[in-house]
Order: structure tokens, then C-alpha cells, then sequence
């Protein structure tokens, strides 16, 4: 990517349709469960995350003054809202599984919105935004670089999180831009706020993954013997997070922009399908059938 920081275009999409009320199995990810509940759990993060994230560079809005920064910011604002709005339609399927969805939702949403107000600054909750940004971003992209790692996915549910991975990937850019050029917080900062999410994500994370398997009606024992197989996969040469560790690092740099960290390799294979078919599924299906190459 150039020093200019040129990149791909942020371009908002609505009215989906990625078939989430057909019969996707519960455990949608080669019928294992815990690779499956990881990104349900994830899932159950989003529409209030988004909603947090929204708010939190909309806190600077009267002060972007650069008017294609402006322009950004209005569709970054746009594709969130749109991804808390198909997870919300994910999360119902989770519901009826019994997943106490309505729960999961209340608390985040004190957590973002009664807590945070409280004890952080609007500075603060930039910041954490855009290492959330930065932690998805890494994740959408590497993710999608290994086909195999989503080989035995429902299509249908690989799809929304390609469509997901693609726009996270276009907008990755926006928080820390307002962040850096208008908020203009600290090196220190900024590096403090990543390291906080870094251990506040993962942890949230398994809580809701932890509850998923208990609605499962899997026993402690077997939940135990399934978080030390999870562990494996997640950290394991070749596993989850192998690839992910250059992505993660680069953040800490002092010299760091987004945009200097390669985007989703499959990003235009997407993008193609996409506009020739405006099918978000086929879409899908071309991004994984094209990762790795």
C-alpha cells in the first residue's frame, strides 16, 4: 500500500440476503462445537459493539474537518450499522437455541453505554475503538487467507462473515484516522488501549462461548477437555491464530497506519462476484474457493 495511505473504497451495502432462516445445523462448522460457538460467541459481540463503535467516532464528528475523512466516517457509520443489523438476525437462530441472547445483549450494553460513559473519556473510547477495529481487521484478513480453516463452514454462515471480513477490511482505516488526525491521542494511548481490549476480548469471549456450551448440555468435564483442545487449535503451529501475530504486532509500531498492513488477499474475487452477481452467498463461496492461491 502506498505512503498516501490509498486504499479501496468504503462502500455500504444493505438488504442482504444470506439465507440465515434456512436450516443451518447448530453446530454450522463441521459439526464441531466449540469451533462453532467461537464464532457464535462472536456474533453476540457485534450489535452493540457496532453500536459502540458508531458512537464512539461519531463523539468527533464536529470536529472532522477533512471533508473526504467526513465522507468516511458516513459510510463506515453506514456499514456497521448494517452488520449489527444482519448479526442481530444471526443471534435470533442462537436464541431459539436457547442462548440467553437478551442477556448477553443487556450487559454489553451496560458495559458500553452506562459504565464506559462514566469512567472513561471520549479519547478512551476511541482508542479502544480503534483497536477493536484493528483486532477485527486482522482477523477478517488472516482468517480468510486459509481456505481450510472454513473449508467444512455452512456456506450461508461463511458467507455473512466474508461479507463482514470485506467491509471491515475497507473501513479498517476510519477510527484510526480520527483518532490520530482529529483526536490526536497519544502514541502511549493508543498502545494502552490495545493492550486492555487484548485482554478484556478474549476474556468476554470465553465467558459467552463457556455459557453456549453449558445451554449444549455439555458437562464441566467435557467443557474442560473441550477448551484444552480448543487452546490447541487456536495457538497450535498451523493453528486459528498462527498467522495473526505479524498483523497483531504491528498496531505497537510508532510509525503504524492501517493501510500499511496488507489488506484481504481474496478482497477482489469478493468484490467481483459481488457486483456480476449481487449474490452475497456466491460472493462467499468465490472468496473461500479463492483463498490461498
Amino acid at each position: 500500500m502506498s505512503a498516501d495511505h490509498t486504499h479501496v473504497p468504503i462502500v455500504p451495502r444493505e438488504r442482504l440476503d444470506f439465507g440465515l432462516d434456512g436450516d443451518i445445523p447448530r453446530y454450522w462448522m463441521g459439526n464441531d462445537a466449540f469451533k462453532t460457538r467461537f464464532f457464535d460467541a462472536m456474533s453476540t459481540l457485534f450489535p452493540q459493539g457496532e453500536k459502540f463503535f458508531i458512537t464512539s467516532v461519531r463523539e468527533f464528528k464536529d470536529d472532522v474537518t477533512d471533508p473526504k475523512l467526513q465522507a468516511e466516517v458516513r459510510d463506515f457509520t453506514r456499514q456497521e450499522a448494517q452488520h449489527s443489523l444482519i448479526h442481530r438476525q444471526f443471534n435470533d437462530r442462537l436464541a431459539a437455541q436457547g442462548v440467553d441472547i437478551e442477556s448477553i445483549d443487556r450487559q454489553l450494553a451496560e458495559h458500553f453505554f452506562e459504565r464506559m460513559p462514566k469512567f472513561t473519556s471520549r479519547f478512551q473510547r476511541l482508542s479502544a475503538t480503534a483497536a477493536f477495529e484493528h483486532l477485527t481487521a486482522m482477523m477478517c484478513t488472516c482468517f480468510f487467507e486459509r481456505r481450510e480453516l472454513l473449508e467444512t463452514s455452512d456456506p450461508r454462515v461463511r458467507a455473512m462473515y466474508a461479507w463482514h471480513a470485506v467491509e471491515e477490511v475497507e473501513h479498517k482505516a476510519v477510527a484510526f484516522d480520527v483518532l490520530t488526525q482529529v483526536a490526536k491521542v497519544s502514541y502511549f494511548r493508543r498502545i494502552l488501549s490495545m493492550l486492555l481490549v487484548s485482554i478484556g476480548f478474549p476474556i468476554t469471549v470465553m465467558l459467552i462461548m463457556n455459557h453456549m456450551l453449558q445451554v449444549d448440555g455439555f458437562s464441566r468435564w467435557q467443557r474442560t477437555k473441550m477448551w484444552v483442545r480448543g487452546l490447541w487449535w487456536f495457538h497450535k503451529p498451523g493453528g486459528l491464530f498462527w498467522n495473526t501475530w505479524g498483523y497483531y504486532f504491528a498496531y505497537f509500531k510508532p510509525g503504524f497506519h492501517p493501510w500499511k498492513v496488507k489488506e484481504m488477499p481474496s478482497y477482489g474475487t469478493w468484490l467481483r462476484t459481488f457486483e456480476a452477481t449481487g449474490d452475497a452467498v456466491a460472493a462467499g463461496n468465490a472468496l473461500h474457493a479463492a483463498a490461498g492461491r
